[in-house]
């Protein structure tokens, strides 16, 4: 009888701190090809912007996190890149991805927007990104996380994003877009691929801030503002 084989650890470990698996040759191939498919979609679409936040009509002055759903991840670095990143080259993104091998590609493509990635997610190294998260935002950079993901359930705000902008002190700005044209993934959250020359309506909705000294019943009431606010502005 052979002998029982233990299971190759997910990632990495360095004095305790897990290290997120690293992008392969092939994600990062894939990741190029998924950039050059977007920048040429992108170049057809028509944009229109509703700014309920009031931030947009100029370059933002403070740093922002960024709210936008899972399922409208396709354009969300196209969107930082035309409505704050062209406007002001000296601002920085900072992006939640997960610490898997699956997200490996997205890191890729991250980086290929020049977006820094921090890996983790809630059921893996979520501790870790979260304080790296809180640290490039005391830097001075905008931050953006998918408040339903990565798992879901879709259109739900996890706790997270609370928490990061109470320990920032930068305010939450939810966006979402509309697109009169897509194709709908089967997944769990129904991820939208935009198609060529399509209209996108994006809106930026009003701004939402967590005070310092607020309490857990504090955090999940404004938890429950926030997906209310991005529900009221999300149309599929």
């Amino acid at each position: 009888m052979s002998p029982v084989q233990s299971p190759k650890p997910k990632a990495q470990r360095r004095g305790g701190v897990i290290i997120p698996d690293a992008p392969k040759w092939h994600q990062r191939l894939v990741a190029v090809l998924i950039y050059a498919v977007a920048q040429c979609i992108n170049a057809t679409l028509r944009f229109k912007l509703e700014d309920l936040s009031g931030y947009f009509s100029d370059v933002p002055q403070e740093k922002i996190i960024f709210a936008i759903w899972h399922n409208r991840l396709a354009l969300a670095l196209i969107l930082y890149r035309r409505y704050v990143a062209r406007r002001d080259r000296q601002r920085r993104l900072v992006a939640l991805v997960s610490a898997s091998k699956d997200g490996g590609f997205l890191t890729g493509i991250l980086e290929l927007f020049k977006v820094q990635p921090v890996r983790g997610s809630s059921s893996r190294r979520g501790a870790q990104a979260f304080r790296e998260m809180v640290a490039w935002g005391r830097r001075g950079h905008d931050l953006a996380l998918t408040p339903d993901g990565p798992r879901g359930p879709c259109y739900v705000v996890q706790e997270g994003v609370i928490s990061t902008a109470q320990m920032t002190g930068m305010p939450i700005v939810p966006v979402t877009y509309h697109l009169n044209w897509k194709i709908r993934v089967k997944s769990w959250d129904r991820f939208q691929i935009p198609l060529p020359f399509a209209v996108c309506t994006v809106t930026m909705g009003n701004a939402l801030r967590v005070p310092r000294e607020t309490d857990e019943a504090g955090r999940e009431i404004l938890r429950r503002q926030l997906e209310a606010d991005l529900r009221s502005i999300t149309r599929d």
